[in-house]
């Protein structure tokens, strides 16, 4: 009966199709028959692909895009997405540089167009990234009044130091001052390849004619790969368990994350991760769940007051990841915060339960199948997928990869990332009380009488 559940199944999901041009650019979409569509391209480009001298030049880059080609003014690009009713959008991870459009899916061909224009053609004018390096120095403002990110920034600076990781996405202020057009140029030459891109796309889309556009309009660009013998490869990024504290006794509560060396998307432990991950799970004190919430974590930061906040994380790169947790707490109960978490840590590493892997594992299987809600997390889903592994992973896989999880694997993962390891520390705000590190080293383990 199960055999034939998963073969309905299968049958009910859209096929991902997937056709390589002879330029090495990868199309990849999902027809769901939808009115509406998301098409967009998924590059291997991020501020992991940068050095210290030029880093924050894929986001600045990403700002420029929208700012005129040799064919479209500013106003032209902004007025014809308008009268198109689209949506045209990008962002800048530390691993992918992503632009995409959202449409009626009768103005595909346009969206596609449009696409190919602002990457291929953009005229990186002088004038406009005089404008946009103040736009984005204002965007470096704004994020430093969010504790949440410059604490995840800090913590990549001090868990990957001295390599590319460690790199904010923004880049330091004095090199987006110094950033001009011929660096732009340089970087695009570099990464803009086709080997290097995805085209994908999902909702009411035919494969067949998204490949014909992908031809039409990126079919003509030759990848740099083929000229180079030896193209830019990703470089390791070693982890390193160490701490940086941020102290400012004038913020109200100390913002906290804490993580260790977890995997990349590819490895076989990074399932049971999520799963470990899951059973940590979320909370903030203007959460219903509280006392008697079955999370013992949950049940004791809100029975002891100990802290504003938790959110367990596992980040995942290419070929390695953070897991860990951020919480936010008080001067006064930072400490014992601090130690309930990690308590927490080491349960999970010996005296985990049947019963809270099984909820983990649908509270995720729910999680993945409500992001994929809409045709935009689903081309999102698909790009990021095709730069990861290679390939979209179906949804019936993966549900039979989380539900094949057992009690064995999550702990023998908790043992072999998390018990006895050197965590990565950051934090900001009033830490006087925050455990050192020689303290949150020592409580990454259990001693047994």
């Amino acid at each position: 009966r199960m055999q034939s559940t998963q073969a309905s199944v299968q049958v009910n999901t859209p096929e991902t199709r997937v056709t390589t041009l002879a330029n090495g650019l990868r199309v990849a979409s999902e027809d769901s028959g939808l009115s509406t569509c998301t098409v967009g391209l998924w590059i291997d480009a991020g501020s992991r692909y940068e050095t210290n001298d030029n880093n924050g030049t894929a986001h600045f880059l990403e700002h420029m895009a929208f700012k005129g080609t040799a064919n479209r003014t500013q106003l032209d690009l902004e007025l014809e997405v308008e009268n198109m009713g689209a949506h045209l959008n990008a962002y800048t991870s530390r691993e992918q540089t992503v632009y995409y459009a959202k449409s009626f899916s009768k103005d595909l061909p346009q969206a596609v167009e449009i696409l190919a224009d602002i990457i291929q053609n953009s005229t990186l004018g002088e004038a406009e990234i005089e404008r946009e390096r103040g736009v984005i120095l204002r965007e470096m403002e704004e994020i430093e009044q969010n504790q949440q990110e410059v604490v995840f920034d800090y913590l990549h600076s001090t868990a990957y130091q001295g390599t590319s990781l460690g790199l904010t996405i923004l880049g330091p202020s004095e090199n987006i001052k110094k950033i001009n057009r011929q660096d732009l140029v340089t970087y695009i030459k570099q990464h803009y390849n086709p080997s290097r891109m995805v085209l994908a796309a999902a909702g009411g889309v035919n494969h067949d004619k998204l490949v014909n556009l992908a031809k039409e309009f990126f079919g003509t660009t030759v990848s740099s790969d083929n000229q180079d013998p030896s193209p830019l490869k990703l470089q390791p990024c070693t982890f390193t368990g160490s701490d940086l504290r941020h102290r400012n006794d004038h913020m109200p509560y100390v913002h906290v994350a804490m993580a260790v060396e977890g995997v990349g998307w590819e490895h076989p432990d990074t399932i049971p991760l999520m799963i470990a991950n899951q059973i940590i799970g979320t909370w903030d004190r203007s959460s219903a769940n509280g006392a008697h919430f079955p999370n013992p974590l949950v049940r004791r930061m809100a029975r002891e007051g100990l802290c504003v906040s938790f959110q367990s994380f596992n980040t995942l790169y290419t070929d390695t990841g953070l897991w860990g947790i951020y919480f936010v707490s008080d001067n006064d109960n930072i400490y014992d915060c601090t130690i309930r978490v990690q308590d927490e840590w080491m349960r999970l590493c010996t005296d985990l339960t049947e019963f809270e892997v099984s909820r983990a594992q649908n509270t995720l299987l729910t999680n993945m199948a409500l992001m994929l809600d809409g045709t935009t997390p689903i081309c999102e889903d698909i790009g990021r997928q095709m730069l990861c592994y290679g390939r979209r992973i179906p949804w019936p896989e993966m549900a039979r990869r989380i539900s094949h999880v057992n009690i064995s694997d999550v702990k023998k993962v908790m043992k072999q990332y998390v018990w006895d390891s050197c965590p990565a520390v950051a934090s900001i705000g009033p830490t006087e009380a925050l455990p050192d590190y020689a303290n949150i080293r020592a409580k990454m383990y259990k001693v047994f009488h």
